[in-house]
């Protein structure tokens, strides 16, 4: 809002529903999730009421009404006698303005819960993207040692994973920076776990899916960068030289030691259910099942996360381009569980909400996936009073559309810092 659409102010006894308002109080002063917003309900007018403002700050710009009127003062009556002078009482707090403020502080506690349980998340990726850093450095010189740190870390995985608690994934703040290779391992790995879980497929199951897609693409150390770092079409030679790294890839992890059921996966892990698929053109029928989900969860990745990050898709458009145009292409199953847990607004999905306000999809409930929680920029916020929305416990306030980083004014940008990258890991998840 301009300082010009700012200056303008009115008596509490003129808002009215469709009033766009700024509160000029501090976050925890007042009951409301936001500091500037459209009044919406006479339940609004009634709780802006009892804060006892004198005056209430309004953009005439953002409204879509025109404050009340209030009637002129009745003309001064002749004084005879000085009145009595009145003291007036200081007033009792309003039992349900205290309430509404309780709830909010109650909220905030809440968030700082989750605040902790993240950190220990992104300990725990830290933790993970080392080893599967070390996969990648030394599968070629310590190939037994290097399958068996594998297998320990999808353990590690998987007793969380397959615990009786709901499970959350989040966007990783990308403090572990390094490459990307490893980083595409990781991603897939914890996506196609995830989605192992939600199809309740066995615990070996999910490990033989959890370890082939960790060592998927250790083929490609055979391919020369050249080729693996080029951002524009590859031609047939260069496809072709590509297209070896999953018998590559076999061909490495047979020396490590990896089992049959492993190996497979990693050999079929590019081959498409409608036959489009590298290296053999296989049809559905001819591709292991735990291949199809690595499949699927591999080319989300690829999507999301390209060499040229601006030639990427925002996760909404790389789920929707899967889902509407190339749905032949997977195993239906797994691709409906997989919108399913993920949500239609996947972590890392920058939003418009419905009131107007920017905002990144930061966590998405497994089993609650259209209710996301949302970094929301507010404006009147500073960074370290940034507002993490959990849309469950938000009554009216949804996500009207996924926007792109271009969309974005240049303090939401700033403020969101949208990944380049998208990196994700899970936790339990806090019951309702």
């Amino acid at each position: 809002m301009s300082n010009a659409d700012t200056d303008h102010f009115i008596h509490p006894e003129q808002l009215q529903i469709g009033l766009f308002i700024q509160l000029d109080l501090h976050w925890m002063e007042h009951p409301f999730t936001f500091g500037s917003f459209k009044i919406k309900s006479a339940d609004q007018i009634e709780t802006l009421k009892k804060l006892g403002l004198k005056q209430i700050r309004y953009s005439p710009i953002k409204s879509d009404v025109s404050p009340l009127a209030i009637a002129p003062p009745e003309a001064n009556p002749v004084i005879t006698e000085l009145p009595t002078p009145i003291v007036e009482a200081e007033p009792e707090p309003d039992p349900a303005l205290q309430a509404l403020l309780e709830a909010k502080r109650a909220r905030l506690k809440q968030h700082e819960h989750r605040q902790v349980q993240l950190d220990a998340c992104e300990k725990a990726f830290g933790q993970a993207a080392k080893v599967v850093r070390n996969i990648n450095a030394q599968i070629h010189t310590q190939p037994k040692e290097t399958v068996a740190a594998a297998d320990e870390l999808v353990g590690k995985m998987l007793d969380s994973l397959l615990s009786d608690s709901d499970i959350a994934i989040h966007l990783m703040n990308g403090k572990a920076a390094g490459d990307d290779s490893y980083f595409h391992s990781l991603n897939v790995s914890v996506l196609a776990l995830m989605l192992g879980r939600e199809m309740k497929l066995s615990r070996e199951q999910i490990r033989i899916l959890g370890l082939a897609s960790l060592f998927h693409d250790i083929g490609k150390s055979e391919v020369p960068d050249r080729i693996l770092l080029k951002t524009e079409g590859l031609n047939r030679a260069e496809q072709a030289i590509v297209e070896q790294h999953c018998q590559w890839g076999v061909e490495a992890g047979h020396r490590a030691g990896l089992e049959v059921g492993v190996l497979k996966v990693i050999a079929q892990h590019h081959e498409m259910c409608d036959g489009t698929g590298y290296p053999h053109k296989l049809a559905i029928d001819k591709i292991d099942p735990l291949a199809r989900i690595l499949a699927l969860v591999n080319t989300y990745d690829n999507y999301c996360n390209k060499i040229n990050s601006a030639q990427s898709l925002t996760p909404h458009e790389g789920l929707a381009l899967m889902f509407a145009h190339q749905k032949a292409k997977f195993d239906p199953v797994p691709l409906n569980h997989f919108i399913k847990c993920l949500g239609v607004y996947p972590p890392g999905t920058l939003v418009m909400l419905s009131n107007e306000c920017y905002g990144l999809v930061v966590s998405v409930n497994a089993s609650r996936p259209l209710k996301p929680q949302v970094l929301v920029f507010d404006p009147e916020n500073t960074p370290n009073e940034s507002i993490v929305l959990d849309l469950e416990f938000e009554k009216g306030l949804n996500i009207s559309k996924s926007i792109k980083v271009a969309q974005l004014p240049r303090d939401a940008a700033f403020f969101l810092s949208p990944k380049k990258r998208m990196t994700y890991f899970f936790s339990p998840s806090e019951p309702t």
